[in-house]
Parts: C-alpha cells; sequence; structure tokens
C-alpha cells in the first residue's frame, strides 16, 4: 500500500495516512495537552491530501473534549520513515503515529501495548485478523488504521474471445486459461506475474499460500525454503514462464507495470487489489474479479496488507491518546476515510456498513475475503531486512527454485541470528 483520526501535534509523517503538525515534544499544561500526531498522507496530489481529514477530525474531537489540542503533521510515504526516524532520535517523539510498519519501535521498547491506549470497545470492534497481525510474541502493539487485500482479477472481452465462460478456480484451471488465451488472442499476456522488486514478497506469498506454504511456520520461524514453497516456484516455472504464457522476465517485471498493462488490455488476468478497479474502469476494460486460485481450488484466504497505527510511551500521555484513539476509530471517520480513499476498513462495524450500502459493490468480493486475509511476519523485527532480500532477489526463483530460495533461508536465518 502506498495511501483524522486521532490527536497529536507535530511529528513528522509515516506511511498511508494523513496529518498535519508541526514536531517538538508533548505539551502538558493548566489547559490541558496537546497531543502531536504524525501521519502518512494517502493523497497524490495537494487537492487530495490527507492533512485536510485529519484537520477536521482534530477540530471536532478538541471540540468535544476542550482539556485535549492535536497537533496534525502530515508526511508523505516517501519520507515518513525518515523523518520519524529522526524525530525520535532527537527526543522529538510524537504521541501518535500513523504508517506502514511498526515492530522496530516494539523492538526498541517505544510503544504503548494496544489494550493501553483502546478502550475495551474499541479494541473488540477491530477485525480479528487484523488486530492479530499487529502482535509481536502474542501482544498488540500495532493498531491496524486501513487495509487492503488481493483477488484475481480478469478481462472478460479476452476470455470471450478465447472461448474460457468462468474465472479459473484451481492452478491447471489458470493454466489451460492462459493456453486458450495464447492460442486466440495473439498480442495478449495470458498471466501477469510481477516477481519484480516492487511486489516480489506479495506475489510470492500469494503462490506459496496457494499451496499451503508461506513465509513462516506455525512457531513464526522462516520457512522459505521449505517443500510446499519451492513446489509453488516449480509449477510456476514449467507452467508459465518456459511455456511463454507470463512475462518473459518476472523477475524484473514490477507490479505497477502488470497493472498499467491490465489497464490497458494487454494481459488478461493477474494478482490485484481494490485500486486496480478505478484503474480498470479509466481503461474501459471489462474486468472481472474473483478469489485467487490456488493449486487444488480458489483461496479462501487472500493476502492482507495494513497501514498501522500506533502510540508512544515518552510524552505520558497514554489517557488522553486512548480519549483521541477511540474518536478516530468510530464509524463515522473511518468509514469517511476509506471512502475517501477506496481502501478497505479494519474496523467490525465500517465493514458491516460498506457491505451493506450499495455504494461499494465493487469491492464485495474483497471484503469477503478480508475477515480470512493472511499476512507478512510484521511482528517479526527481522521482516524488514527480510522482505527487503526478498524484494532484490526472490523472483528470480522461478529460474532455479531451489537455490534461490534456499539462499533466502540462510539470509533470512542469519539476519534473525544477529539481532
Amino acid at each position: 500500500m502506498n495511501k483524522q483520526l486521532f490527536v497529536a501535534i507535530c511529528a513528522c509523517t509515516i506511511g498511508a495516512l494523513t496529518l498535519t503538525a508541526c514536531g517538538g515534544t508533548g505539551v502538558s499544561s493548566d489547559d490541558g495537552v496537546t497531543l502531536k500526531l504524525v501521519a502518512a498522507d494517502y493523497g497524490d496530489k495537494a487537492s487530495n491530501s490527507s492533512t485536510a481529514y485529519w484537520k477536521d477530525v482534530a477540530q471536532r474531537f478538541t471540540a468535544a473534549n476542550p482539556k485535549i489540542k492535536v497537533d496534525v503533521q502530515v508526511i508523505n510515504w516517501n519520507d515518513i520513515d525518515s523523518q520519524v526516524k529522526t524525530m525520535i532520535q532527537s527526543g522529538n517523539v510524537p504521541d501518535i503515529l500513523q504508517t506502514g510498519g511498526y515492530a522496530d519501535k516494539v523492538a526498541d521498547n517505544l510503544l504503548y501495548k494496544a489494550d493501553e491506549v483502546l478502550s475495551v470497545q474499541t479494541q473488540a470492534n477491530l477485525i480479528g485478523s487484523f488486530a492479530k497481525a499487529g502482535e509481536v510474541d502474542g501482544t498488540q502493539y500495532g493498531i491496524p488504521f486501513v487495509s487492503s487485500a488481493r483477488a484475481f482479477f480478469y478481462n472478460k472481452s479476452v476470455f470471450a474471445k478465447a472461448g474460457i465462460t468462468e474465472a479459473p478456480k484451481s492452478w491447471d484451471d489458470l493454466k489451460a486459461a492462459a493456453e486458450k488465451i495464447k492460442a486466440k488472442v495473439p498480442g495478449v499476456t495470458p498471466y501477469a506475474l510481477p516477481l519484480g522488486p516492487e511486489e516480489a514478497q506479495g506475489e510470492s506469498l500469494i503462490w506459496e499460500l496457494g499451496n499451503s506454504g508461506g513465509f513462516t511456520d506455525s512457531e513464526g520461524k522462516y520457512t522459505l525454503n521449505s517443500k510446499a514453497n519451492i513446489e509453488a516456484f516449480s509449477w510456476l516455472k514449467s507452467n508459465l514462464v518456459e511455456p511463454g504464457l507470463t512475462y518473459a522476465n518476472p523477475a524484473t517485471t514490477d507490479r505497477k507495470t502488470a497493472f498499467a498493462d491490465f489497464a490497458a488490455g494487454k494481459t488478461a488476468m493477474l494478482n490485484g487489489h481494490p485500486s486496480l478497479i478505478q484503474m480498470s474502469k479509466d481503461g474501459k476494460v471489462d474486468y472481472g474479479v474473483a478469489p485467487i486460485p490456488g493449486k487444488t481450488g480458489a483461496l479462501r484466504s487472500t493476502l492482507g496488507v495494513a497501514d498501522w497505527m500506533m502510540a508512544f510511551k515518552d510524552n505520558g500521555h497514554k489517557d488522553e491518546v486512548r480519549t483521541f484513539l477511540d474518536f478516530a476509530y468510530s464509524k463515522e471517520n473511518t468509514l469517511k476515510f476509506d471512502e475517501m480513499y477506496n481502501l478497505m476498513p479494519v474496523t467490525k462495524d465500517t465493514l458491516q456498513e460498506m457491505t451493506g450500502n450499495g455504494k461499494h459493490k465493487d469491492l464485495e468480493p474483497f471484503f469477503r475475503l478480508l475477515p480470512n486475509a493472511v499476512f507478512y511476519p510484521l511482528g517479526d523485527t527481522a521482516w524488514d531486512a527480510v522482505s527487503s532480500e526478498i524484494k532484490k532477489s526472490g523472483g528470480t526463483a522461478v529460474t532455479d527454485p531451489a537455490k534461490v530460495l534456499g539462499e533466502l533461508q540462510k539470509k533470512a536465518e542469519d539476519t534473525v541470528s544477529d539481532q
């Protein structure tokens, strides 16, 4: 995912939301407390910056809670991580941060536990799979803010030309559809397989899940070169790559290329997230969305992605932060933000609202998959480094699965042992 909800004052932004503010430590006085809120900007231009959203939330919150002011600072996704790091190093720690990850902050003992800054009602309203993904060693620190999920997109017009009557459910179905498309619709790439640096970790995990594999085992230990994972990449090599049913070099093909090709009618099938819906409409592509094909049948789960909220202990504003977060996570606020940026909810009441009002019909396939979403090992402090290695070389596993995945496993084990 690179796309106001609480009280805070300055700080740098973090990836995926929006807020506005200036820096400095939290302020307490006889007049009350000022919270520092730093958030990522989900807008792609000034006219849809997240700043306006967070300022509105902060103003309405303070109107209802005059003793607590919120200083909002919204930072673009490219700069938020580095700016927040500088804030922390200089002692200018925000009270609340919304960005893309939280585990490194937990490792440095900077954060409140989720149950310290959320009421029982707000915590219970979080979708269970997302709340679980916010845990480190069984304790939740990361508070999901917005989410996205993956589903299978296909071009209905291309399918019709190729004589395909329904979306594939299994890998064999997908291969058969790709063969028909290659034979009957020349010039169209049957399946877009983006295993380049932008998306290698996502596309890899989707295919591994299709064979009951994944990045870690039930105990959280890395299993990058498991038998199931090697089998998944071996299937891709033999059934899609070598027969020319996907890009000639998936390991150098990024997601943005695959999405653009689908929206231009140049590829017929791929795994995508909700942003591809509008891209497809803009490109006048007659698209369909279905569960992701697995080895033996359609997956009941999907890859889930979330951006996170977290609360820092440094300024000691636990009670004020809890009051703000309960306000920010109300249905009114979360629904507004999700609709503003076409994102998926992380709270049960907002999911129910978006599922039940006909405005979001295009997202219904994702809504059905969301409660069973599977996540990256976000709570592992080694994940950022491991993910970086997967992005750099994971895509080449379609040429030599056992060798490449074995090397990645060794790097993952070395990273864990170094911590």
